[in-house]
C-alpha cells in the first residue's frame, strides 16, 4: 500500500477525549477512531491487524475441529425469557422492532446456539461438537474505560462445545486451553499471559480466565511462579493460595482479561430441553462448554505491552505490514529507484507500506514509521542508492544495517 493513498494520517497530539494508552496510541497512529464512549471504528491499518487476529483464531479453531457459524446480533426476546436471563443480565441492550416485537442485541449467544444445535443433534454419535463464531457483541456498560479493553460494542470469538458426558467435556476443555495459548503465542502475548482461576464454574469450584500482565489491566491476579498459574483476586477470601500446589507467596500483579472459559454443564440444555439418545437408548441432557476470546481486548493488550516511547511495536504475525519502506531520496532518479524497489518487494510476496509522500520531510517519515510500528523499517536514501543498497532496521533495534538491493530476498528468508 502507498502511504500517499492512505486516507488516514497520524496525529501530532494525543486525542483529548481518550485517556487510555492503547486507544490514544492507536488513534494517533491512524488505526482506530473513537465514535462514542466504548465504540470505535477500525480504519485501514487497524482493520489489517484485526483481520490478522481473525485468521490466527480461525486456524487454531480449525485445528480443534470446530465449525464456524454466523449468528445474528439482533435476537428475539423469547429465548432470553426461557433461560431467565432477560431479567438478570444487567447489561442487555433491548429494542422494539417495527413489528412491535421485543428484541435483544446479543452480548453472548448461548440462548441462540443451544436451540439451533438441538435441531441437528439427536444422538450420542453426533457428539462431541464444537461450533464457534467471530461476532460483534453489545453490552450496555454504564462505565466504559480503558479504550479497547472495555467497550459497549466489541468483537468476540465465542466457541460452544456439546458433549455426552463430563469426562468428554473435561478433555475438550484442556484442548481449548492449549489452543488459546497457541493463539497468544502467535500474537506476542504468551510470556505475560497466565491461566487464571476464577469463580463461576458449573461443575467445579473454578472457571478460568486468561490474564495478560500489564499495569493497564483492570484486574488483580496472584501468580504462582512454580505452576505458572494465577488466581483472580475476586475469588480470594483470605490468604491467596495456589489452587494447584498450595503455595502462598504469590506475586500480585495488574492484568487484562483477554479470554475466559466455562464449563456450562446442563444449564442451557435443560432450559431448551436439549437431550440426546445415548448408546443404551436413554435420553441424556447435553453437557456444554463455553469459550470466549475478545479480539479488541487482545489488540489492546498487544499495544499495552508492545511499545516504546516512540510508538507501537507489532509482533510479526499481527502487524498491519511486515515492512515499512521509506523513500527519503531528494531527486526524481531516487524516487524511481524507490518505486522499483517497492515493486520488487511486492513480487517477493512481502506486505509493504510504502511511504512515497514527496512533500513530507524525512524526520516526519521516521516518526510515523516508529509510531505505526511495523516489524521492519526499510529506508532508501541518496546515500544508500549510491551503494546500491537500502538500510534495514528491526523496530525493536536501535541500529540498522545496509543490505544490497539484490540481497533482499535472501535477507527476509533468513529473518
Amino acid at each position: 500500500m502507498r502511504q500517499s493513498q492512505l486516507f488516514t494520517h497520524s496525529l501530532k497530539e494525543l486525542p483529548k477525549d481518550e485517556s487510555s494508552f492503547n486507544a490514544q496510541t492507536l488513534m494517533r497512529a491512524g488505526f482506530i477512531e473513537k465514535i462514542s464512549a466504548g465504540v470505535y471504528a477500525y480504519l485501514p491499518l487497524g482493520l489489517r491487524v484485526f483481520q490478522k487476529l481473525k485468521a490466527i483464531i480461525r486456524q487454531e479453531m480449525a485445528n480443534l475441529g470446530a465449525q464456524e457459524v454466523e449468528l445474528p446480533s439482533l435476537t428475539p426476546e423469547e429465548p432470553w425469557q426461557q433461560t431467565g436471563r432477560l431479567a438478570t443480565f444487567d447489561v442487555l441492550f433491548k429494542t422494539v422492532g417495527g413489528d412491535k416485537k421485543q428484541y435483544v442485541l446479543a452480548p453472548t449467544h448461548e440462548e441462540i446456539i443451544t436451540p439451533l444445535v438441538k435441531k441437528f443433534v439427536q444422538s450420542y454419535r453426533d457428539l462431541p461438537l464444537g461450533v464457534y463464531q467471530i461476532k460483534t457483541k453489545f453490552r450496555n456498560e454504564l462505565r466504559v474505560k480503558s479504550g479497547l479493553l472495555r467497550g459497549r460494542e466489541f468483537t468476540m470469538k465465542d466457541l460452544y462445545s456439546f458433549h455426552l458426558n463430563q469426562e468428554d467435556l473435561n478433555a475438550y476443555y484442556l484442548l481449548v486451553q492449549k489452543a488459546y495459548f497457541q493463539i497468544f503465542k502467535r500474537c506476542g502475548l504468551l510470556e505475560k499471559t497466565y491461566l487464571t482461576f476464577a469463580s463461576g464454574g458449573a461443575f467445579s469450584q473454578y472457571s478460568h480466565e486468561f490474564q495478560t500482565v500489564t499495569e493497564a489491566g483492570e484486574d488483580t491476579i496472584f501468580i504462582c511462579e512454580d505452576c505458572n498459574l494465577a488466581i483472580n483476586k475476586e475469588i480470594i477470601k483470605e490468604q491467596p493460595v495456589c489452587p494447584n500446589c498450595g503455595r502462598q507467596d504469590l506475586l500480585e500483579r495488574r492484568a487484562i482479561e483477554i479470554a475466559n472459559i466455562f464449563k456450562l454443564g446442563v444449564k442451557f440444555s435443560k432450559a431448551f430441553d436439549f437431550t440426546v439418545t445415548d448408546a443404551e437408548g436413554r435420553r441424556q441432557p447435553v453437557i456444554m462448554g463455553c469459550y470466549g476470546l475478545g479480539l479488541d481486548r487482545i489488540m489492546g493488550a498487544i499495544v499495552e505491552i508492545n511499545h516504546d516511547n516512540h510508538g507501537l511495536i507489532w509482533p510479526v504475525e499481527v502487524a498491519p505490514f511486515k515492512a515499512h519502506l521509506l523513500d527519503i531520496t531528494t531527486e526524481a532518479k531516487g524516487h524511481r529507484q524507490a518505486q522499483v524497489f517497492y515493486e520488487t518487494l511486492l513480487k517477493l510476496g512481502l506486505e509493504v507500506l510504502f511511504d512515497d509522500r514527496l512533500q513530507v520531510p524525512a524526520g516526519s517519515k521516521f516518526a510515523d514509521a516508529d509510531l505505526i510500528g511495523c516489524p521492519y523499517r526499510l529506508v532508501v536514501s541518496d546515500r544508500t542508492i549510491e551503494q546500491e543498497s537500502f538500510e534495514i532496521k528491526r523496530r525493536r533495534d536501535t541500529e540498522g544495517r545496509l543490505v544490497n538491493f539484490d540481497q533482499v530476498d535472501t535477507y527476509f528468508k533468513s529473518n
